[in-house]
């Protein structure tokens, strides 16, 4: 029989109850060492596990086994895994370049299975993976294996990646996913941009690496960022969209900081529209985006105490979550 939405929003609602509340953030905070956290997590059902990353790793395989079981039209998360396609791209080619295992690297879900880009890397058959994919995988592979450069071939994979995000994203008619992308392409951008500028890297390699989205305006970053960070920044801060001026202002306070406004503004954007819709795929998507930042949360946290952080530090990093 097919699945509902009715069928799925309920389920949703019902497995969001699990998701971890400021309370729970607070214990997790109290945790002296790896152990604890792990003993923790494990008895609030994040997942099973030694460590942290396994941890992790066994609540991403649970919570895509559930969202596969509920969702009417699985194909709604086609935009957040094409990354892990791309990634997967990424670590076959330099692992095959440099005589390198990199199996333990591949990522699931995948629209791709591991065995076809390890094929299409190998042999150099592009033509077996995705249209979207196959023109800058082709490119990325003659970047690394002629010139080395690396970090322009990853540009080129994940600009191809965005382009092809907000493609799909609009495909599903649904205005928190065309929104959700968006943003997440423009901050992408902002952040690539500044990275070139302050690198002093070319008109060429912005005009490959960054990716047109409403209100960029690709052209005038460009322009700016060749001249300088300064100048860029400059640029950036007379944009109102996407709330871009308050992004810039963290960013002028550290990396890290504009990184948490970003995460929190999607973060803030899913609870606003994914917690109170009542039909449609936006409480799925919801919940799948409430998972995800939990596990942001819990790097932060389990990084802070590998390193000894002091629990008030690490609370400064911490995002919003969706509980």
């Amino acid at each position: 029989m097919a699945l509902s939405y009715e069928f799925s929003i309920g389920s949703v609602r019902a497995k969001e109850t699990s998701l971890l509340n400021a309370q729970d953030i607070e214990q997790l905070l109290a945790c002296q060492n790896s152990g604890q956290l792990c003993a923790a997590l494990s008895d609030r059902g994040v997942g099973d596990g030694n460590t942290v990353d396994e941890i992790l790793r066994d609540r991403n395989k649970k919570t895509w086994d559930y969202l596969r079981s509920v969702a009417p039209d699985f194909d709604i998360f086609r935009p957040f895994i094409i990354l892990n396609d791309i990634h997967n791209f990424k670590v076959a080619l330099k692992g095959t370049m440099a005589n390198r295992e990199y199996r333990s690297l591949m990522l699931e879900p995948c629209t791709v299975s591991h065995e076809t880009v390890i094929e299409a890397v190998e042999r150099r058959r592009m033509s077996l993976l995705p249209e979207f994919m196959q023109k800058p995988c082709d490119e990325a592979y003659e970047l690394l294996a002629h010139t080395g450069d690396a970090r322009l071939g990853d540009s080129v994979l994940d600009s191809a990646a965005m382009r092809e995000m907000l493609d799909i994203a609009k495909s599903f008619h649904s205005q928190f996913l065309k929104t959700y992308f968006e943003n997440l392409v423009f901050y992408a951008n902002v952040k690539t941009a500044i990275r070139a500028a302050r690198a002093n890297a070319g008109k060429d390699f912005l005009d490959r690496a960054l990716c047109e989205v409403p209100g960029f305006n690709k052209k005038s970053v460009t322009d700016a960022a060749v001249k300088g960070a300064e100048y860029l920044i400059d640029e950036l801060e007379k944009r109102a969209d996407y709330d871009c001026r308050r992004a810039i202002e963290e960013y002028k306070k550290s990396p890290s900081a504009f990184e948490k406004f970003v995460d929190n503004r999607l973060i803030v954007m899913a609870r606003e529209s994914c917690k109170r819709a009542s039909e449609g795929a936006e409480p799925v998507l919801g919940y799948y985006l409430g998972v995800e930042a939990e596990n942001k949360v819990i790097h932060i946290i389990s990084s802070g105490i590998r390193t000894q952080t002091g629990a008030e530090m690490i609370r400064e990093r911490l995002r919003e979550i969706y509980g």
